[in-house]
C-alpha cells in the first residue's frame, strides 16, 4: 500500500484532468477486476464481479486533487491564478506548483505594506497572489492562461505516518487498490469508482451513480481528525483505526449501512471510530442523492493538515479502512 500511495501521490492530476491518475489506477487494477472502463466525464469504473444475486455495490474514491488555473499573464511574464478547489491561502508563500508540461511555478504575493512580513500582518486576497514560473516577461511564459497546475508532490514515510500534499484523496485511491487485491470471491458485485472533479463539487459521482446504479455506495476519503494541540473536538484521532461516518456538513449516512460497517469490524476485530464532521461532505453526498435515491455511506482516513501542502495520515487507519471494506463487500448479504 505504501508504494501504491507513493505512485498516486506523484502523478499530476489536480481537478478536471485527472487522466494520469486513471490511467495509473487502471494498471494497477486490470489483474484484480472482471471489467475496466471510464465515462465520458472522467470516471474510471472497474468491476469485480461476485456471487449470482449478490447487491451492486459502489465504492468511491477521487482522484482529483485541489489546484490552481493560470487566468491571467502580465508583460512581465507573471501568471495570476485562481483556485481551483478550497486552497488555503495562508499555506502559499513561498509554495511550489506543477504544471503538466513539467513547468514548476513559485507563489508569491503583492506586499507594499509587508505585511506578510508582519506576526500580526493580514493575509492578502486572492487577486494580489501571482506564481512566478521564471519567465522574462510574456512571451517568455512557459505556460498558458487556462493551464492548471497542482502543488508540488513529494511523499514521505516517518515510522506510521504518511505524508504528502495529495492525501485527499489518492490515499482513499490506494484503499480501494488494496481492497481489489484482496478480494476473491466476494459475495456482491463490486464497483471500484474512481471519480474526478470531487473537489468542486463532488461532481463526477453524480455521473458516476446514475451510469452504475448501485444498491447501495461508500466514499472513501479523508476527514480532520482532533489530536492536535487545541484542536476543536471530534472524536477521530490518527492511529486509532477507519473513521465510519455518521454525518458530515453535506449529508447523514443511511442507518443501516452506517450499522452494518459497524458491525462487520467488530465482529472482525477491525478498529474503527465514529465520524461527526461538522462541515465539509465527500461523494457519498452525491451517491445518495443520485436517481430515486441509494443508501449511501462514508469510511474515512483522518488525516491532519487537510488542503495544505504536508497532509498527514498514518498506515494503520489505510489497513483498517481496506481491511473493513474488504470484509464488508465479501460477506454483506
Amino acid at each position: 500500500m505504501i508504494e501504491q500511495l507513493e505512485k498516486l501521490v506523484h502523478t499530476f492530476g489536480p481537478t478536471g484532468q485527472e487522466q494520469a491518475v486513471a490511467e495509473l489506477i487502471r494498471t494497477e487494477i486490470a489483474p484484480f477486476v472482471d471489467e475496466i472502463r471510464q465515462d465520458p466525464l472522467g470516471n474510471l469504473i472497474a468491476v469485480k464481479k461476485g456471487k449470482p444475486g449478490g447487491k451492486k455495490i459502489m465504492l468511491a474514491a477521487h482522484m482529483d486533487e485541489i489546484g490552481l488555473v493560470v487566468s491571467h499573464i502580465d508583460e512581465n511574464g507573471f501568471c495570476r491564478v485562481r483556485p481551483v478547489g478550497y486552497v488555503l491561502t495562508a499555506t502559499l508563500v513561498g509554495s511550489r506548483v506543477r504544471f503538466a508540461n513539467g513547468t514548476i511555478g513559485v507563489f508569491g504575493a503583492e506586499d507594499e505594506d509587508k505585511a506578510l512580513w508582519k506576526p500580526t500582518g493580514k493575509l492578502p486576497a486572492w487577486d494580489k497572489w501571482y506564481l512566478d514560473v521564471g519567465a522574462e516577461n510574456k512571451a517568455a511564459a512557459p505556460v498558458q492562461v487556462g493551464d492548471m497546475a497542482a502543488f508540488y508532490p513529494f511523499f514521505h514515510q516517518q515510522g506510521n505516518r504518511l505524508i504528502a500534499q495529495s492525501m485527499d484523496d489518492r490515499s482513499g485511491c490506494a484503499v480501494l487498490l488494496a481492497v481489489a487485491k484482496q478480494l476473491s470471491a466476494p459475495a456482491n458485485d463490486v464497483y471500484f469508482v474512481f471519480t474526478v472533479q470531487e473537489e468542486i463539487g463532488t461532481k463526477g459521482a453524480v455521473a458516476a451513480t446514475y451510469d452504475v446504479h448501485p444498491d447501495m455506495g461508500i466514499a472513501v476519503d479523508v476527514t480532520f481528525s482532533a489530536d492536535t494541540p487545541k484542536a476543536a473536538p471530534m472524536a477521530v484521532v490518527l492511529g486509532q483505526g477507519a473513521a465510519i461516518k455518521v454525518m458530515d456538513g453535506g449529508m447523514i449516512a443511511h442507518y443501516g449501512l452506517r450499522q452494518a460497517l459497524v458491525e462487520t469490524a467488530e465482529a472482525a476485530g477491525i478498529p474503527y471510530q465514529m465520524e461527526v464532521l461538522p462541515g465539509g461532505t465527500t461523494d457519498a453526498r452525491s451517491i445518495q442523492l443520485s436517481r430515486e435515491g441509494v443508501p449511501a455511506g462514508a469510511i474515512s482516513i483522518p488525516s491532519r493538515y487537510m488542503h495544505s501542502k504536508a497532509e498527514m495520515v498514518d498506515l494503520r487507519d489505510m489497513i483498517a479502512c481496506a481491511n473493513l471494506l474488504t470484509r464488508f463487500v465479501t460477506e454483506s448479504a
